[in-house]
């Protein structure tokens, strides 16, 4: 018997990826990873140059559903249908050798490994190696710690409406804001109603080799990267002496 094993990858610089992610990956005869139709998949990207030459790849290919609403019956139904497919293929294939599944980030952290953990924990055995998630590495680029002293972090997606986003952002002391991309039209407006949009930077493709970093209102408003994650820096309590006048 063999288990199924999530690496967590990291914020994108392999470097930044644990020893034991790292070690596994390597070792590996059965790789597994999340991908779009037509595209290499970020997660396998990371990965160039580390699979044994013998390792056989299993591309999990999300269903075409951007057509669809996030939560139509329809999305749902094509969703639940693809984590229940890998879901038995993965079983089958964890009865004979481990079968490592690649993960960006840290894999219980809004990652897509997660409902395939709900539908195999109980059934085979497995092991989660937890990474630095996508957030700590932008927010790491900017080079100025997200929080201070007491201040509040509050993590939303761009997904949400509008209202409920700006809502958010009103209340907290720093934020991050993920899954953008075609939504960042979006969170520009609830951050400008909020008074947040001058504070906040858009991180692209963090540590990764074409990592960008700007500020939001300085961007185009048709500049729309896909993987980014928008910031704003905390600014709270910090032990510091003031300056005799």
């Amino acid at each position: 018997m063999g288990k199924i094993i999530c690496t967590g990858l990291g914020p994108g610089n392999p470097d930044l990826m644990s020893v034991r992610s790292d070690r596994l990956i390597r070792q590996a005869s059965h790789v597994a990873f999340f991908r779009k139709a037509g595209r290499k998949g970020q997660a396998r990207a990371i990965v160039d140059g580390m699979l044994r030459d013998d390792a056989t790849e299993h591309a999990m290919e999300y269903p075409v559903t951007t057509e669809l609403p996030f939560d139509s019956p329809e999305y749902i139904a094509a969703l639940a249908t693809f984590y229940d497919d890998w879901a038995a293929k993965l079983t089958a294939l964890s009865q004979t050798e481990d079968v490592i599944v690649l993960c960006e980030g840290d894999p219980f952290f809004y990652g897509s490994f997660m409902h395939l953990y709900t539908r195999l924990h109980s059934k085979v055995e497995m092991e989660i190696i937890p990474g630095i998630t996508g957030m700590s590495g932008c927010w790491t680029a900017t080079e100025q710690p997200i929080t201070w002293g007491d201040d509040v972090l509050t993590v939303l997606m761009a997904t949400l409406p509008q209202d409920q986003l700006i809502q958010h952002m009103q209340t907290a002391d720093a934020l991050v804001v993920m899954k953008t991309g075609r939504n960042l039209p979006k969170v520009r407006r609830a951050l400008a109603a909020a008074g947040r949009l001058e504070a906040a930077w858009l991180v692209e493709q963090g540590t990764g080799p074409n990592q960008r970093i700007a500020r939001l209102a300085d961007m185009a408003e048709t500049d729309c990267p896909y993987f980014a994650i928008v910031l704003v820096h905390g600014n709270g309590r910090r032990p510091e002496l003031q300056a005799s006048a």
